[in-house]
């Protein structure tokens, strides 16, 4: 298990296909498999944002690390911190799995949670991804214009290739 965990950048996106299941993407499935030692994705729901939070195992050691942390600035600023809270707050993600072409079944309280429903955008973000309900998206403010553009562009592209895969299978 690598100790920095996964480093996550690119765009993906992913409708949701036969059985509720969505793809993981392959620019973010091979840096999970190699942080979890094996096909486990953790989610999360994100603390400020209407979106998840994906990452590989690994990952935990940094959580450890930032727990640490944050309770050694609250000393410092002479601030209450309750760090049994945090810890549930930090750890208290699903881990999913999901099968060699990426596919996973969301659970729905994740769902409910990052307000996800057909469609999933993932953007990465260095130590972990988010994943993105695309309307959550686009109501985000100024600073986000890069990623609502990819958003835009992979979802044309995705529902482009299934209507082609739908007008094939009707022959």
């Amino acid at each position: 298990m690598s100790l920095g965990g996964g480093k996550y950048s690119g765009q993906g996106f992913s409708l949701r296909g036969e059985k509720g299941r969505y793809v993981l993407p392959p620019i973010f499935r091979k840096a999970v498999k190699d942080s979890s030692e094996g096909r486990i994705l953790c989610l999360a729901k994100h603390e400020r944002w209407n979106c998840l939070v994906g990452f590989g195992l690994s990952r935990r050691l940094e959580l450890e690390a930032q727990l640490d942390r944050e309770e050694r600035i609250a000393i410092d600023r002479d601030r209450d911190f309750d760090r049994d809270l945090r810890a549930m707050q930090l750890f208290g993600f699903a881990e999913i799995p999901f099968d060699d072409s990426g596919r996973f079944v969301m659970p729905e309280h994740l769902a409910g949670l990052g307000k996800l429903d057909e469609d999933i955008y993932f953007q990465g973000a260095g130590s972990f991804f988010t994943l993105w309900n695309p309307e959550q998206l686009y109501d985000q403010g100024e600073g986000w214009e890069g990623a609502q553009a990819a958003c835009r562009a992979l979802a044309a592209e995705a529902a482009a290739k299934a209507k082609a895969k739908s007008k094939g299978g009707a022959k």
